[in-house]
């Protein structure tokens, strides 16, 4: 990660959340509905994780604040993570041990603790 924490506005992933940004305020706007884009320049992903061998769906939230520089700050489930890494249009971070993978172009998380349990799923705006 470079000295100052902010990724070039080259990533992909950047790259990918501006057109969010502006087309969910238009819908916001034109459909009288609350934008997925929070005022502070947050894109929030809300998935819903199948947690294996327990079976059980969590729903998890993926913040992503950003500014012309890139992306700033990550926050799984409110938490801000200690670090990421931005691997074309894929997030990798991790959180308490939990490893997770979360595609903005594929719409998709996974994770895995410890090779103990794992999870999938589709995440929405």
């Amino acid at each position: 990660m470079p000295k100052n924490g902010f990724f070039p506005i080259k990533n992909k992933l950047v790259a990918c959340l501006w057109p969010c940004l502006f087309c969910t305020a238009l819908q916001a706007a034109t459909a009288g509905s609350a934008p997925a884009v929070l005022p502070n320049g947050v894109v929030r992903w809300t998935c819903n994780a199948f947690y294996l061998p327990a079976r059980s769906i969590w729903q998890r939230t993926v913040d992503v604040e950003f500014d012309k520089g890139g992306v700033h700050t990550v926050r799984i489930d409110g938490v801000e993570v200690y670090a990421f890494n931005i691997h074309g249009t894929t997030l990798l971070t991790s959180l308490d041990a939990e490893r997770i993978q979360f595609d903005t172009d594929a719409q998709t998380w996974s994770s895995d603790l410890r090779g103990l349990v794992s999870s999938q799923g589709r995440c929405a705006r």
